[in-house]
Formats: C-alpha cells, structure tokens, sequence
C-alpha cells in the first residue's frame, strides 16, 4: 500500500476554481481520488483565517474530511494590500513529511512551488502529484511535477 502525503494551499485552489470556473473545489471527491488505496501519512490543509463564522464552518468541514487544517491570520496592511500565504510552512512540513510518503500530493498552482516539488522528486526520490486549474497553474511547477493532474469537471462542487 502506497503512501501519501497531502498539501493543500486553500486559498490559491480557492481563487483559481472561483476564477476560472466560478466554482469551488470538491474536497471530498479530491480525498477519495488522492488517498484511494493508500495510507495517508499526514493531510494539511493551509488557510487563513479572518475569523468570520462560514470560514470556520469550512475549516471544520476539512477537519471532517480528514485534513489537518493549519490558520494564519489574515494580515491587512497599512496601504490597503493584504498578506496571508503559507509556502513557507508547505515547504517545511512537505520537506518534514515527505521522505515518510511514497506520493507527495500539492494541491496549488503557485510557481513558487517549483524549487519544492524538483526537489522532492530529484533529491528525495518521490513522486509528486501536483493539482491545479488549468491556465492558472505555472508551467514551470506543471513541468517539475511527476504528474499533473488539473482541476476541473468532477473536481468542482456540482459537477
């Protein structure tokens, strides 16, 4: 039995399904089709957290699913702009978790990620699934990827 690690980068799946589809993901479809046969070695799902009541009505959907749901807060700066992303946190717990899994699965479209998931496979040997929307996924992390595996259809809520 295989096993797999999970990293979910909420708020870039939320923002890249709501803009190209106006949808938004299929948690429970995404887990079914991800873990389907395997141990799961840990599941994070990484969000922020403005504190409002449907969010954390969310959150606790995800813990229902399985995840480990891990908040920042929700920083608003001075000029308006807004900061709350967690690639350093995905990258140390994929780095933590991943040499324990056989299959690290991302859940992003964040170029960012790219340095990660090369060295996840080249370094550490691992097969790496990447998720992502179709156009709004880096090519540089489509590329790194062992495998791509693009968000639509019966990844989205109501398909």
């Amino acid at each position: 039995m295989k096993k797999v690690a999970l990293f979910v980068d909420v708020q870039n799946v939320y923002y890249t399904t709501r803009q190209r589809y106006h949808s938004n993901f299929d948690y429970n479809r995404f887990w079914q089709q991800a873990t389907h046969g395997c141990e799961i070695v840990t599941a994070i799902a990484y969000a922020i957290d403005r504190g409002d009541k449907k969010q954390q009505e969310f959150q606790n959907i995800l813990r229902a699913i399985g995840f480990e749901v891990k908040l920042k807060p929700f920083i608003q700066r001075s000029d308006g702009s807004a900061k709350g992303d967690w690639d350093v946190g995905i990258t140390i717990d994929a780095m933590d978790y991943g040499p324990q899994a056989d299959v690290v699965v991302l859940v992003s479209g964040d170029g960012d990620f790219d340095l990660l998931v090369n060295n996840l496979k080249n370094e550490k040997g691992k097969q790496v699934q990447v998720y992502g929307v179709p156009d709004l996924t880096a090519v540089s992390l489509i590329n790194a990827a062992s495998e791509y595996i693009p968000i639509e259809g019966p990844l989205l809520l109501g398909h």
